[in-house]
C-alpha cells in the first residue's frame, strides 16, 4: 500500500474524499433544508388560501410592519395609486419569458403608504420598457396578499430607462431610496381581477425548485455522487493491488525475456 503515498495517489484520494465529505455534509443538508422551505412556505400558502380576507389593518396596524408569520395572508384596503412614485422590477422571468413586474405606491385612507405589485408585463429584452396600462384614479378597494420584502443580493441602486424607474427586488427600502416616499415594509401582491392587475404574480413557493420534491431529488443525487465517488477511488485502489501483485518474478522475467527478443538478443545468441 505504500504507493498510496505518492503525490499522485495523496492529491486524487485528498479529492475524493473531500468531494464525499462535501457531498455527505454541505451540499446534500443545504438541499434538504431548501425542500423544507418549500414545504414551510406552501403550508403557509395553503392556510392563507383557506383563510378569508381581512382589513389590512388587523393584520399590520399602524407602526407595526408585516410578519412572516403574516406572510401570503389575504387582506383588503380602500385607498388610491400614487402613480408618481411607480417602479419596475427588471431582469425578472415568467413562463421562460422575460418579464418586469410593476410597482405602485398605494396610499390607504388612513394614509398610510404601501407598494402594490400589480403583476408582471413581458419584454423583449431586458434593455426594453414595455407599454402596460396605468393603475385605475381615484378611491379603490383591493383584495392582495401580504408579502415581505425581497433583497437584491448585489445591492445595486435604482436606475431609469426612458422615463421609468427601475429597481432590482421587490423592495419596499429600495423604492423609498430611490423616491424620498415614507412606505411601509413589504408589499402588496395584487390578485388577479383586482383593480389595476397586470398578469398577476404567481401565488407559490419563491424558495426551492419550481415543483414539489425537485430539491430532494438533487440531494439524493448529491449523496449518490459521493457513494460513487468513494466506491471508484477503492475500485482504482484495488485495480493498482492486483496489477502490482501480478508483477511477480516470473512476470518480471517473462518481460525481461520479451525485451531481449525484440533487441535480438536471441537471435545474436544462436548464431554463436
Amino acid at each position: 500500500m505504500k504507493f498510496l503515498l505518492r503525490p499522485g495517489w495523496i492529491a486524487l484520494v485528498v479529492a475524493v474524499i473531500g468531494f464525499a465529505v462535501a457531498a455527505f455534509t454541505l451540499l446534500a443538508p443545504w438541499q434538504f433544508g431548501r425542500e423544507e422551505q418549500r414545504e414551510a412556505q406552501q403550508r403557509a400558502i395553503d392556510v392563507a388560501s383557506a383563510t378569508a380576507p381581512v382589513p389590512l389593518d388587523e393584520l399590520v396596524p399602524p407602526g407595526e410592519q408585516v410578519t412572516p408569520a403574516d406572510e401570503w395572508r389575504q387582506v383588503t384596503v380602500t385607498g388610491a395609486f400614487e402613480p408618481d412614485g411607480e417602479a419596475l422590477v427588471r431582469l425578472r422571468v415568467v413562463d421562460g419569458q422575460p418579464a418586469v413586474e410593476v410597482l405602485s405606491p398605494f396610499r390607504t385612507d388612513d394614509g398610510r403608504l404601501f407598494i402594490v405589485n400589480r403583476g408582471s408585463v413581458a419584454v423583449a429584452s431586458g434593455a426594453t420598457v414595455p407599454d402596460y396600462a396605468p393603475p385605475p384614479a381615484g378611491p379603490v378597494t383591493l383584495t392582495a396578499r401580504l408579502r415581505l420584502d425581497e433583497t437584491d443580493p448585489q445591492h445595486r441602486e435604482a436606475i431609469e430607462t426612458d422615463g421609468h424607474r427601475q429597481i432590482y427586488a421587490a423592495d419596499s427600502r429600495a423604492l423609498a431610496t430611490a423616491t424620498g416616499l415614507p412606505l411601509e415594509p413589504g408589499f402588496l401582491q395584487l390578485a388577479d381581477g383586482q383593480p389595476g392587475v397586470l398578469r398577476p404574480l404567481a401565488v407559490a413557493p419563491t424558495t426551492g425548485g419550481s415543483a414539489p420534491f425537485t430539491n430532494f431529488s438533487y440531494a439524493l443525487q448529491w449523496l449518490t455522487f459521493g457513494v460513487i465517488a468513494l466506491f471508484a477511488l477503492g475500485y482504482f485502489v484495488r485495480l493498482e493491488l492486483l496489477q502490482r501483485r501480478g508483477a511477480g518474478p516470473d512476470r518480471r522475467a517473462g518481460r525481461a525475456a520479451l525485451r531481449r527478443a525484440l533487441a535480438g538478443e536471441d537471435e545474436r545468441e544462436g548464431s554463436r
